[in-house]
């Protein structure tokens, strides 16, 4: 009786686990950020998987122009709209997650390493962190999902 026990909650376990499985191509799409400020469109090229802004809650600055990349480092990009900036770059699918990419945040213009899981097929985690991934912060983001018009 032991066995059979042990046999079914392995079964349960294994069965939960096949149920978030994922393809790595589910990651495409839109999303929407954490803060509900901005949303992604992750597309893939070649073999890699990159991020860019295409929509903002709040596009334009109190005097009515398109908001502009003013933090970044880079003196000659800062005069370019924020919608369109690659946000995320370069992440490679490694079985369970995307890795060795890089999130850059207009906010601060400062670019971070970053790690995509796939919680759900509506539902990211991504980690921006400073060397290790233990000193960084996960931001859920979630699916954009748009109505289909009659």
């Amino acid at each position: 009786m032991k066995t059979l026990y042990t046999v079914f909650f392995t079964l349960v376990l294994v069965l939960g686990q096949a149920q978030y499985a994922h393809k790595p191509d589910d990651i495409l799409g839109d999303w929407q950020t954490g803060s509900g400020k901005g949303r992604v469109r992750i597309e893939k090229n070649g073999t890699k998987y990159n991020g860019k802004l295409f929509w903002l809650r709040e596009p334009l600055d109190e005097n009515g122009v398109a908001k502009k990349d003013h933090m970044n480092p880079d003196p000659a990009l800062r005069s370019r709209s924020k919608i369109g900036i690659q946000l995320l770059l370069g992440f490679v699918w490694d079985g369970n997650s995307y890795e060795d990419g890089t999130i850059y945040d207009p906010e601060n213009g400062k670019t971070y390493s970053c790690t995509i899981e796939m919680v759900n097929a509506n539902t990211l985690n991504v980690r921006g962190y400073i060397g290790f991934s233990l000193i960084g912060r996960t931001d859920v983001w979630k699916r954009v999902v748009y109505k289909k018009a009659d």
